[in-house]
């Protein structure tokens, strides 16, 4: 087939049959829809194209096309703004993928970090700058082309369009009667149930989302997705979470097992359908089938696989590693104080606790609690592979956005010898929302 421009090989990716050695199922037939052969390597390919083609045609020289992203949505931009020659800018409160901000910088985009409070756009809460950004971007006589993927309604049309049609179209006219889809801006998984709805309302969507104390590159939290624009609940049958080292366990088994070099949102989404999918498997007397999303590919993630899983890259285990712990042993092992109690703490503790703030240094920048040092957590983690980084004569108050990350280094802490380290319940959210005071980083 001869292309008259890149743009025009978004979309028509394959529905490959995943071979039922792999996931076990006897009934229920699996099927991959491989986004990742998409011309920018991602299901992110779609919307970009689908947000930016109205904004590109209409745009005049020296244009920028903005959005907050740090991820495929960005890279995706990045490159149709420069194949329409403009600049696209990526505003962000932490870049979490190395490779992708590398790549992002390569293809000649803009990278601002802005000191957000929450790791993701939160639209309630209007005194975060990341927030102020956003609503400067929507209103009048703005000098940027913003694309707005978290509201957008063409973010989850382009796949009302194109992907859910495609799924039906290799599925010979029907609707599967699973679709399993990974929540990231709700675009995708709300766009193709919206499709397969039509052609069946009995077809049981099941939304992922990331496990609390867990980062996946382009899935949400629970907490996170609540404040998605696009999300409605009402969208999927259940949400159940997915941990960062299921999806991993499920983008290896991917790789070697099936050819298909995805990233680890297309792990979470096959270990998660494999999840859901074997208890009802066992109970069929007919044929079913299942559709998941293979979303992007595995070169950009190798640093998170390296400091998550380094023995996959031929290196040797983590030592003392947070994300080692099972979520058993974080309950039995994390000392946990809610807001008051940690507020009387710090006031009349004989040392007092030293308080460490595992945000971003953006976030923590915007603002923290008085006195606390920042350490951000993927360098605490780094830190704490040498051992135990502070004294253990002082106690220790480990605080992070909802209470999750903080636990489990509480939990790892306690294990490495510390007598007195204890997690923030609710993290900063929880501390903020109890009215408890927050200052601003002077430089």
């Amino acid at each position: 087939m001869r292309y008259d421009s890149i743009t025009d090989a978004i979309g028509n990716t394959p529905l490959v049959r995943i071979d039922p050695a792999v996931h076990g199922l006897a009934r229920i037939d699996l099927y991959a829809k491989l986004e990742m052969l998409n011309p920018f390597g991602s299901v992110k390919d779609r919307p970009a194209w689908h947000m930016a083609r109205p904004l590109l045609e209409a745009a005049g020289p020296g244009e920028t096309v903005v959005e907050l992203s740090s991820g495929n949505t960005a890279k995706a931009l990045a490159l149709l703004a420069g194949l329409h020659g403009l600049t696209f800018k990526s505003v962000t409160n932490r870049m979490r993928v190395p490779e992708i901000k590398e790549l992002l910088l390569l293809l000649g985009a803009e990278i601002e970090e802005l000191p957000g409070r929450s790791e993701c756009l939160d639209p309630t809460d209007t005194d975060d700058p990341l927030t102020r950004f956003h609503q400067a971007l929507a209103g009048p006589g703005g000098h940027y082309l913003h694309t707005d993927q978290y509201f957008n309604p063409r973010n989850t049309d382009a796949h009302a369009c194109g992907t859910g049609p495609e799924i039906v179209k290799d599925l010979d006219g029907r609707a599967p009667d699973f679709f399993v889809a990974c929540v990231g801006t709700a675009g995708s998984s709300t766009g193709v149930a919206r499709v397969l709805r039509e052609h069946d309302p009995d077809v049981r969507v099941i939304g992922l989302v990331a496990d609390k104390s867990d980062f996946i590159p382009g899935i949400r939290t629970l907490d996170e997705v609540q404040q998605v624009g696009l999300f409605d609940p009402a969208t999927y049958d259940t949400i159940e979470p997915v941990t960062a080292d299921e999806a991993i366990d499920g983008m290896v088994t991917l790789i070697r097992r099936c050819g298909l070099l995805t990233g680890p949102t297309g792990g979470a989404a096959f270990q998660g359908a494999v999840r859901h999918l074997r208890p009802l498997d066992r109970e069929l007397t007919e044929r079913r089938t299942a559709v998941f999303i293979v979303c992007d590919r595995a070169e950009s993630y190798l640093g998170y696989v390296r400091q998550r899983r380094p023995e996959l890259l031929g290196r040797p285990p983590l030592k003392n590693s947070a994300a080692a712990l099972t979520e058993a042993e974080v309950r039995a092992g994390a000392r946990t104080v809610d807001t008051e109690a940690a507020r009387r703490w710090i006031a009349e503790g004989d040392p007092a606790p030293l308080v460490v703030d595992l945000r971003g240094p953006h976030a923590y920048a915007a603002l923290h609690i008085d006195g606390s040092i920042n350490i951000a957590d993927e360098l605490f983690g780094e830190l704490l592979r040498g051992g135990l980084p502070f004294s253990t004569s002082r106690p220790v108050l480990l605080a992070c956005p909802v209470g999750e990350r903080s636990a489990r280094y509480a939990a790892l802490l306690t294990r490495m010898g510390h007598p007195d380290v204890r997690s923030l319940t609710g993290g900063v959210v929880a501390w903020r929302d109890a009215g408890a005071p927050l200052v601003r980083h002077r430089p």
